[in-house]
C-alpha cells in the first residue's frame, strides 16, 4: 500500500512540474467548467492588479478570488468610462468585456431603471463616496433584472481620484 502512495506522490509531483498542464480526455467535460472559471479568474485577478499596479491605487487590497465567486467586478476610470469587467459578467447579462470596454455603467439602464437610484449613485460619484444600491439593469437581450451594486472610489498615491470599482451581483 505505501508503493502506491509514494507512485501516487511521485505522479503529483511530476504533472506539478509540468509547465503545461494536462488534463485526462475522460475528465474533460467534467473538468472544463472549473478550468474555465479558474483561468478566468487568475486572469481578471491580474488584470485587476496592474490597473491597481499602473495607477497606483492607495487601497488595493480586496480579497477578488472570494469576491470573484459571486460577484461582477467592473472598473471605470474616473470620468466613468469602463477599464475592466470581469468575465463572469456575460453570465449575469450576457455582455463580454469586449462589448462594454470605453462605455459607460448606464448602458445597462433603461426605461424600467429608477430614477432617483440613479441619481442617489450619481451625486455618490460626484462625492466621492462609496455606495450601495440595488438597480433595474437590462441584459444584452433586453431582459431586466436586479442587480445590486457595491460602489468604492478609488484614489491614487497622491489622494486623487482615479477610477471607480464596482462589486454587483443579480439580486
Amino acid at each position: 500500500m505505501s508503493s502506491l502512495k509514494q507512485y501516487d506522490e511521485a505522479i503529483a509531483n511530476y504533472h506539478g512540474s509540468l509547465t503545461i498542464k494536462t488534463v485526462p480526455l475522460v475528465s474533460w467535460e467534467f473538468n472544463h467548467i472549473l478550468l474555465d472559471y479558474i483561468t478566468s479568474s487568475f486572469l481578471d485577478i491580474n488584470k485587476i492588479k496592474t490597473i491597481a499596479l499602473n495607477r497606483k491605487w492607495q487601497k488595493d487590497d480586496w480579497d477578488l478570488s472570494s469576491i470573484l465567486k459571486e460577484e461582477v467586478i467592473i472598473v471605470t476610470d474616473y470620468k466613468l468610462s469602463i477599464v475592466f469587467a470581469s468575465s463572469n459578467l456575460s453570465k449575469m447579462n450576457g455582455y463580454y468585456e469586449e462589448d462594454v470596454l470605453g462605455k459607460s455603467p448606464k448602458m445597462f439602464h433603461g426605461k424600467e431603471t429608477c430614477l432617483q437610484t440613479s441619481n442617489e449613485i450619481r451625486e455618490a460619484v460626484q462625492q466621492q463616496i462609496p455606495f450601495e444600491k440595488t438597480v433595474v439593469n437590462y441584459k444584452k437581450n433586453g431582459e431586466t433584472y436586479n442587480c445590486k451594486i457595491k460602489g468604492f472610489p478609488i484614489f491614487d498615491s497622491k489622494g486623487e481620484l482615479c477610477n471607480f470599482i464596482a462589486f454587483e451581483k443579480a439580486a
